[in-house]
This record gives structure tokens, sequence and C-alpha cells, in this order.
């Protein structure tokens, strides 16, 4: 069977960088149409060029803000940049709305740079594979520099450790007690602490907190899978992002990780366990997808449901007869 003609169209329209190419793919990819695994496949051998960099933190910390402050300096710096805003999803229209391109809006109109706000659409962690297989996208186009910005609810500060080349963990003085970022892991997850809205009090307070809970955990082993650059002690830096302040400082270390982790040979592995957990999404997604089709589960679901109600079946019933049927019309 031979590759669409549509696909081999866009592919040549993307690699003459064409931004109208990719808007489309991204598009297919996050809409998840027809033949959109065989074009990220075909773009697979053109990945790696990029750093991929997350920023994440409550809602308030001033994400959106930093974002557009590292995007201006790298752009000084001559560097392309693609940043990924993940939104909360629309309960109306399953889309983001929270217009990250009005936000940004100094940097939205420079070539060299490219905004794409994308809804989390529930996944697990607050980041949808396809946000990572857009990162995929925009790595192939040929971007410097990949900026992810999360919702920073729930568990998206646990997933982008595993998105990104360099995770960057942003914080505010009135996040209070220093110990409450332990919460849920949140501490483990970074390789560059901000405090953001440093000008406010409490920062120096908040700065030392940091790094006393950071020279402990550095005597600890961490449980979050994820490879680290020998003697890489993340630092805890002081910014704010309204003023322009700090983001230098913030830039140069952002650096520094990199080239610490490829010296070492970090970046490569840390990679490698990113496509490992890929690999697993993918195979989960397409298991899921293929089962409720070939099981017609919502039918069947729809016709079993009073049965339900009344107690007759309980959910765990029907849903194993759903999966029973699905692999076996899968195996068909």
């Amino acid at each position: 069977m031979g590759s669409d003609p549509g696909i081999d169209k866009l592919i040549v329209e993307f690699h003459d960088r064409s931004v109208r190419a990719l808007a489309r793919t991204i598009s297919i990819v996050e809409d998840g149409r027809p033949g959109f695994e065989e074009i990220l496949s075909r773009l697979h051998r053109d990945l790696g060029s990029a750093h991929r960099i997350g920023i994440t933190g409550a809602p308030g910390v001033g994400k959106s803000t930093l974002v557009e402050r590292l995007v201006q300096h790298y752009r000084r710096l001559d560097k392309t940049v693609a940043v990924v805003a993940v939104d909360p999803t629309s309960p109306f229209t399953g889309g983001a709305f929270l217009g990250d391109r009005i936000r940004m809006g100094s940097v939205a109109l420079d070539s060299g740079v490219y905004i794409r706000s994308m809804a989390t659409r529930g996944a697990s962690g607050g980041l949808a594979i396809t946000t990572r297989e857009v990162c995929d996208v925009l790595d192939a186009f040929g971007f410097d520099r990949i900026l992810v910005e999360t919702v920073g609810a729930g568990q998206s500060e646990l997933a982008i450790a595993g998105a990104a080349d360099t995770a960057v963990l942003v914080l505010v003085p009135e996040s209070g007690d220093g110990i409450q970022v332990l919460k849920a892991g949140v501490m483990e997850i970074a390789d560059l602490y901000v405090v953001n809205k440093s000008d406010r009090p409490g920062a120096e307070q908040m700065v030392t907190e940091l790094q006393g809970i950071l020279s402990i955990r550095a005597e600890v082993p961490t449980s979050r899978g994820i490879s680290n650059p020998p003697k890489w002690n993340p630092p805890v830096l002081r910014t704010v992002a309204t003023e322009d302040e700090g983001i230098e400082e913030l830039v140069n270390a952002l650096e520094e990780h990199v080239e610490a982790m490829r010296a070492t040979g970090v970046l490569g592995q840390r990679r490698k366990e990113r496509l490992i957990r890929h690999t697993r999404d993918v195979v989960d997604r397409s298991l899921k997808q293929r089962v409720w089709k070939a099981s017609d589960g919502q039918q069947r679901i729809a016709e079993s449901v009073d049965q339900v109600v009344s107690g007759a079946m309980s959910p765990y019933q029907l849903a194993e007869l759903i999966i029973e049927a699905g692999l076996r019309r899968v195996g068909d």
C-alpha cells in the first residue's frame, strides 16, 4: 500500500520550511486525523536538534511573561523559538482558550517565533500525548528552542519532566513556606528553580528555603527515574519577568544545563528514556482506540446501561465484555 499523495505533498512543503505546512501538520497531529502517525514516522529521523524546555508552576506565578522574555532573549541570540502553551481544555469546545498569542504580543509577529496553544484534553498529568508529538513536529521543522508552558495544575508539573530536556519550576514569594512545594513530588522534577516576582517581600527567604531543600535532596537518590548530569546542582534564580530582570541569568543557566547534559551523555540518555515512555503511550492509545472501535463499545454501553443501573451487571463486568469483544475482533 503506497503512501498518501496528499501526505507526500505536505511533507515536501514542510521540508521546504513552509509555515502553512507546519500549521497544517500540527493540526493533523493534534486532531489525530488519518495519516498523522505516518507523518510523525516520516519526520522522526529529523528529531534531536531542538533544546526542549518545560516551564511549569502554579497559575499566577507569571509563566507566560517569563516565556515571553525568554523568547526575546533567545531571538537576540539569533535562535529560532517555538512556544507550546498547554491550556486547560474548554468544557464546551475541547480546545485551548487562554489566548497565549495575545498575551505574548511582543513576539507573536516575529518570523523566527512560532506560538501554538493546545488543550490538555483531560490527559493524565496535564500533558496530552499529542503535545509531545507537536513538539516532535516543531523539532523536525528546525526550531532551536522549544518552550512548553504547562497549565501548572494537578500532575502537569510531574509530566513535564518527562517531556522536556530541561524542566524549570517557577515559584513566587507568596507560595509560602518552601517546604510546601515538596508536596506531590513537585520538588523532584526540576533542573532549575525560578523565584519570579522576586521584588516582593519574602523572596530572599524563599530562595534560602529552596536552597536548603535542594541541598538535602542532593544527598537522597531521586525517584523520578530521569537521568541527571553528574555534579549538576539545580540553581535557584531570582527574576522579575515584567521588568526583564534575571532573564539573562536564566538563559545562561538553561544553556549551561543542556551543555552539561550533552558533555556527559545524559542528554542522549534522557531522550532515550523519553522515547521509551512515548512508545508505551502510543501503544496504550492505539490499543484503546482499536478496542473501542472493534467492540462497538459505545453501542454495547447504550444497550447494557439499564442492567448496570439496576445492579444486574456491574461496570466492571460490562467493561470486561467490551474488552474481550474488542480483543477478539482485533485479533481476527
